[in-house]
């Protein structure tokens, strides 16, 4: 295997993990087998319990790791599903090597630093790429060099190029160059610096990428060059771009593709890139728009739904259509009042409303409301995850008549608990990695609207990524169907629970109400987007349409 490492330097959040998704997508056009691994240097085990305000999407791959973000980069980018371990922390890492040391492997020795840490660093690298079967493994480490919590990382990555060798080891360093609008300059030390503190523990970078607000003029890019001991045409700007799949078209035009083949002593390939090509086509050029309500209460924090808001790019370019999203803070729809308008003020402008998933009470009575407007104005739904059960909790209210429904996470005391928490998890005491997650399948019924969209219209199963802890309480299926709600998808085999775990719904009669209990976000990719949001995309254009606005073409 050969081995890209990505640093950083200056500032977080430059875009490291676009630039190696954009990088893999640039070797996976050119035929090669690809992996991708995100390091990051917290204590924590994995993403799953952290702020989604700090970091983001937790990102759940298909074998139920909950992880970093990036991840979800990597899989869109590279059309693939990263296998289990690819997403390396410090609390694995030391988790391990205690392990090791009470289990007794490192008997008589003092355990340390370098070699111990450094050596299972390395061997999770390995076994990431050896489990994928990948020819190239892409190497983020995440935060900048000089964070105290890189170091062991760091000097595990420099050991790589002598336990390698030099043709199957290459480092490339994302930096920071500003633009002073007061000198009109750009302010190359910044990237100095950063490549002189990464040499400072022992790595020298063969590729700097820049990133800019422009494209860096030559001789900018010369004077990095030159104060950084890179080539020239190892200098890369990755600059502003109206959207993240231009990326790699952008850094192939620079020749980033050549400079990696030239270094890994790679055969020269000319790249496929139709895919990327046609997406950033349609992205910018599509022939229709629609509007689209996402009613959450992370709306400060857009990367919060970074795969949601990927998913419905993906259905636009499957529709040709561009996607603007009308973002809703749920607590404010909640407290509306008529005097302002009300929900028609919010929602009555918008061609389709999405709850997503989440967790805690915040807002969750808003999100009924949107349920709710949705359904009594034939507005397109789609929801996820909570945003099913939050379909289904207003429409046991309103519809069964079950006032007073709701779930145990937001009222232990209902009335009608028609969400409750899944038996298994009861006694669980501890919330990282213990709730449903990874795939599942779903069996869907014949001639819903679901399983036409699955392409499945006599029935069939798929499966679909979970992550939940509360789930639609099987007391309450048959009197939530008595008044008309469809249950089109259930979790087939489930011992004991009769037909199994709710997993979609839908309303009779209703242009598009489709919920489901799973994320099929996570799934989505711009070659192949999620069938249940290229058909809300789609119904949104019909919504668009039906209130007299030129619709050119739909498809789902």
């Amino acid at each position: 295997m050969k081995y890209i490492f990505v640093t950083g330097g200056v500032v977080s959040s430059l875009g490291k993990g676009v630039a190696s998704a954009s990088l893999g997508a640039l070797l996976r056009a050119r035929g090669y087998r690809v992996t991708a691994v995100k390091i990051d240097p917290y204590i924590n085990i994995d993403a799953g319990t952290m702020r989604p305000y700090e970091h983001g999407e937790v990102f759940v791959t298909a074998s139920g790791a909950e992880t970093d973000l990036d991840i979800g980069n990597y899989e869109r980018f590279l059309d693939l599903d990263i296998p289990p371990g690819s997403n390396i922390t410090t609390g694995q890492v030391y988790q391990e090597v205690i392990r090791k040391e009470r289990a007794g492997d490192y008997l008589s020795q003092t355990v340390q630093v370098i070699p111990h840490i450094t050596d299972e660093i390395k061997r999770r690298i390995k076994v990431a790429g050896e489990g994928a079967g990948a020819e190239i493994v892409l190497i983020e480490v995440g935060g900048t060099v000089g964070d105290i919590e890189s170091l062991p990382f760091l000097e595990a990555i420099r050991q790589f190029r002598f336990d390698e060798g030099d043709e199957n080891v290459l480092y490339l360093h994302l930096t920071l160059v500003p633009y002073l609008g007061t000198s009109n300059e750009f302010k190359t030390k910044p990237t100095q610096h950063s490549v002189a503190t990464l040499r400072s523990v022992g790595i020298s970078p063969d590729i700097v990428m820049v990133r800019s607000k422009e494209k860096l003029p030559s001789e900018i890019t010369r004077k990095i060059a030159l104060f950084t001991s890179v080539r020239e045409n190892r200098v890369f700007s990755s600059f502003d771009v109206s959207h993240v799949y231009e990326v790699p078209l952008a850094l192939e035009e620079q020749g980033l593709g050549k400079a990696v083949e030239d270094l890994l002593k790679l055969e020269r390939v000319h790249p496929n890139l139709g895919v990327w090509t046609n997406a950033v086509r349609t992205i910018k050029q599509p022939t229709n728009a629609v509007t689209i309500a996402l009613a959450g209460k992370y709306t400060a924090m857009p990367d919060a739904y970074l795969s949601l808001l990927e998913s419905l790019t993906h259905a636009g370019i499957a529709n040709d259509a561009r996607v603007n999203i009308k973002w809703i803070n749920a607590e404010e729809l909640d407290n509306s009042s008529e005097e302002e308008g009300g929900l028609e003020a919010q929602l009555g402008d918008v061609d389709g409303i999405l709850v997503p998933g989440g967790f805690g009470i915040r807002g969750i009575e808003g999100k009924i409301h949107a349920a709710e407007y949705a359904r009594t104005n034939g507005v397109p739904y789609l929801g996820i995850c909570l945003g099913m059960q939050i379909a289904v909790i207003e429409y046991a209210r309103n519809v069964a008549g079950l006032s007073g429904a709701n779930s145990t996470e937001f009222d232990a005391y209902a009335p009608h608990r028609v969400i409750d928490l899944m038996p298994e998890q009861v006694e669980i005491a501890g919330l990282g990695g213990t709730m449903r997650l990874g795939d599942w399948p779903m069996d869907l019924k014949a001639d819903t609207q679901i399983a036409r969209l699955y392409g499945v219209p006599d029935g069939g199963t798929v499966r679909e990524r979970h992550r939940h802890r509360f789930e639609v309480n099987p007391a309450y299926t048959e009197r939530l169907q008595d008044a008309g709600l469809i249950i089109s998808g259930v979790t087939p085999g489930v011992a004991g629970r009769g037909a199994g775990l709710v997993e979609s719904i839908e309303i009779p009669g209703h242009p598009f109400f489709v919920a489901l209990q799973a994320h099929p976000e996570f799934k989505s990719r711009p070659m192949r987007p999620s069938p249940p949001f290229a058909g809300f995309v789609a119904a949104a254009l019909a919504h668009k349409g039906l209130r007299g606005e030129t619709v050119q073409s739909l498809t789902v």
